[in-house]
C-alpha cells in the first residue's frame, strides 16, 4: 500500500473509533466503541507492517489510558457516559479510544517519536480538546469540577502521557544488557 494512503488510512481509522466510541457512549450504546477499536486494531495489525511494535504500544497505552482515564472517574472529576462495567473507573468505550490512539502511535504520530517536548505539547493541547469535544458534542463525558480545573488536569496528565508512552516503548524495546557471570 502507498505510504501515503497507509498514512491517511491510520488517521481515517482512528477518528471513525472516536466517534464511534464518543458518540456511542453519548448515545447509550457503549458497543459501538469497542466494536470500531477492535475492526481498527485487527486492520491495522493485519496492514500496518509493525504488527510486534503496535502489538507492544497497545499493551502500553491501555495500561497507561487505564490509570489516567480511572484517577480521573476515581476522582469525580470526570463522568463517563456508559460508564460499563463500573463507575470508579474507565469504562469500556474508553478502553477503545486507547487502543485506537495506539494504533497511531507508530503510524501516523510516528513522526512524535524521540521528541519528548512535542508529545508534551501534543498532549497538552489536544487531550483536552478531545475530552472537551466529546463533552459538547457528544454528552460521552461531563464535569464534576469546573471546567477550567478539568482542562488543566488534562492538559498535565497528557502531557505527561505523550512523551511516557514513547518512552516506555523504547525502554521495552531495547534489550537489556546481560549481567556477567560470576
Amino acid at each position: 500500500m502507498n505510504p501515503t494512503l497507509r498514512l491517511v488510512a491510520n488517521v481515517v481509522g482512528y477518528q471513525t473509533v472516536w466517534v464511534a466510541s464518543v458518540a456511542g457512549a453519548g448515545q447509550g450504546l457503549a458497543w459501538t466503541g469497542p466494536l470500531a477499536a477492535l475492526l481498527f486494531v485487527a486492520a491495522v495489525l493485519a496492514f500496518g507492517g509493525k504488527a510486534r511494535h503496535d502489538l507492544r504500544i497497545l499493551g502500553i497505552a491501555l495500561a497507561v489510558g487505564f490509570v489516567l482515564d480511572s484517577a480521573f472517574a476515581a476522582s469525580g472529576w470526570l463522568r463517563y457516559a456508559e460508564p460499563i462495567p463500573w463507575t470508579f473507573a474507565a469504562p469500556v468505550w474508553i478502553w477503545s479510544l486507547w487502543a485506537g490512539f495506539a494504533m497511531t502511535l507508530n503510524h501516523s504520530m510516528d513522526f512524535l517519536r524521540g521528541r519528548p517536548w512535542a508529545c508534551a505539547v501534543f498532549g497538552l493541547v489536544g487531550g483536552p480538546l478531545a475530552y472537551l469535544a466529546a463533552a459538547r458534542a457528544f454528552d460521552a463525558v461531563s464535569f464534576g469540577v469546573p471546567l477550567a480545573w478539568a482542562m488543566a488536569a488534562l492538559a498535565l496528565g497528557w502531557a505527561v502521557v505523550m512523551p511516557l508512552l514513547y518512552a516506555l516503548d523504547q525502554r521495552l524495546a531495547s534489550p537489556r544488557p546481560r549481567k556477567a557471570a560470576a
